[in-house]
C-alpha cells in the first residue's frame, strides 16, 4: 500500500510541474484522471491574463462532452453538518454506482483573503472513494458562497464523467441566488432546537428550496426533529406553487447514523423524473446558460475596465479625495465611470 501511495504522490507532483497543453488536459479529464482534473480547475480559477485563452479553449472543448448530470445545491448555516451530510450522501450514491463530484466552497477571510480549505479532511472517507472527487475552493468575495468559476468547474467535472455534482455553499448569509441559478435541485439543511426555526428563515431561501432536510435526527433530538419537520411542512404550504409543478418536501436524516439518506435520494430522483417529463429540466438548464452568459459579460467588463492604466491612476486619486472627505463616494464613482481622465 505504501508503494502505491508514493507512486500516486509522485504522479501528482509530476503533473503539477508539467505545462500541459489544452489537449493533454482534456485527454486527462476524459480518462478520469483526478490530478489532471484538479490542475484544469486551477487553470480556470486563475486570474492571470496568460491563462484566460487556454482556460476558455478548455471549457469550449469540454462542453462537447458534458453528460446529463444532476446538479444539487446544498446550503445551510455553519454547524448544520453540511460536510458530514455530503459525505454520507455522496458515499450512498457511489455505492449505487454513481460518480460524485463535490464542489465544496470554504469561507474566505475578508482581511487576509485566506481560507481553511479543510473539506477533504472533513470528508475523509469520501475523499478516498475512487468514484468521488472533492474540490475545495475559497469563496473569496463571491456572493452565495460559490466561486467565480463554479459553473466552469461543473462543466469540467461533467466532461470527466461525474454524473452527480454536489455544490456546497458557505451558508453564512450571502445571497443563495448564485448557487440556485446553476443547479437542478436546491436542498436546504436545517437543525431542530437550535433557535433557527421558522423565524430564522429568510423567505427567499424558503421559496428557492426544493426540499428541506432536518439533519441530526438521532438520539434525544428525535422529538424536536419531528416538531420542526411539521412546522416547516406547514410553512411551505403558504408559498405559491412552483413553476416546475414540484411540491417541496421536508425530510429528516442522521448523517452520523446514515438514516434517511436513501429517502432523500429517492425524493431527488422523483423530482428529476417529474421535471424531465414536464420539460422544466431543459428549460431550467437553458435559463442557467443565459445567466452564465450575462454573468460572464459583467465579469469581463469589470475586469477590462480595471485593467486600464488611466482607470487605475484615476481610481487612486479619487480614493485619496474620499479619504480626505473632499468628495462623496457616489460622486467619485460617477467620475470614474462616466468621466475618466
Amino acid at each position: 500500500m505504501k508503494k502505491t501511495g508514493v507512486k500516486s504522490g509522485q504522479k501528482v507532483k509530476k503533473i503539477k510541474r508539467q505545462e500541459l497543453t489544452t489537449e493533454d488536459l482534456l485527454s486527462g479529464i476524459r480518462n478520469f484522471d483526478k490530478a489532471v482534473l484538479a490542475k484544469s480547475i486551477t487553470l480556470i480559477e486563475s486570474n492571470k491574463p496568460a491563462h484566460f485563452d487556454k482556460a476558455e479553449k478548455l471549457i469550449t472543448e469540454a462542453l462537447k462532452f458534458t453528460s446529463k448530470s444532476i446538479r444539487i445545491g446544498i446550503t445551510g448555516i455553519p454547524g448544520v453538518g453540511k460536510s458530514t451530510f455530503i459525505e454520507a450522501f455522496g458515499s450512498h450514491l457511489t455505492e449505487l454506482g454513481r460518480k460524485v463530484a463535490v464542489l465544496a466552497v470554504d469561507p474566505s477571510s475578508t482581511v487576509t483573503k485566506g481560507s481553511i480549505l479543510g473539506d477533504k479532511t472533513r470528508m475523509e472517507i469520501l475523499a478516498k472513494d475512487p468514484n468521488a472527487f472533492i474540490r475545495p475552493s475559497p469563496a473569496s468575495d463571491s456572493l452565495g458562497g460559490v466561486t467565480r468559476k463554479t459553473r466552469e468547474t461543473i462543466v469540467l467535472c461533467e466532461a470527466a464523467g461525474y454524473d452527480i455534482i454536489l455544490v456546497e455553499t458557505v451558508g453564512v448569509g450571502q445571497s443563495e441566488t448564485a448557487v440556485h441559478s446553476m443547479v437542478d435541485f436546491f436542498l436546504l439543511l436545517k437543525l431542530a432546537g437550535a433557535g433557527d426555526e421558522l423565524q430564522g428563515i429568510k423567505r427567499g431561501i424558503m421559496e428557492m428550496a426544493d426540499a428541506i432536510v432536518i439533519n441530526k435526527a438521532d438520539g434525544n433530538n428525535l422529538k424536536n426533529v419531528k416538531i420542526t419537520q411539521t412546522e416547516f411542512s406547514r410553512a411551505l404550504h403558504l408559498y405559491p406553487p412552483k413553476e416546475n409543478k414540484w411540491t417541496p418536501q421536508v425530510l429528516s436524516c442522521s448523517s452520523m447514523e446514515k438514516t434517511g439518506i436513501s429517502e432523500i435520494w429517492n425524493m431527488i430522483s422523483e423530482f428529476i423524473e417529474l421535471t424531465t417529463n414536464n420539460e422544466y429540466f431543459e428549460i431550467n438548464r437553458t435559463n442557467q446558460n443565459q445567466n452564465w452568459f450575462l454573468q460572464t459579460v459583467d465579469e469581463l467588463l469589470k475586469h477590462q475596465f480595471y485593467q486600464k492604466n488611466k482607470i487605475k491612476e484615476h481610481s487612486k486619486e479619487l480614493l485619496t479625495q474620499i479619504k480626505a472627505k473632499q468628495i462623496s463616494p457616489f460622486t467619485a464613482a460617477k467620475l470614474l465611470v462616466f468621466e475618466p481622465k
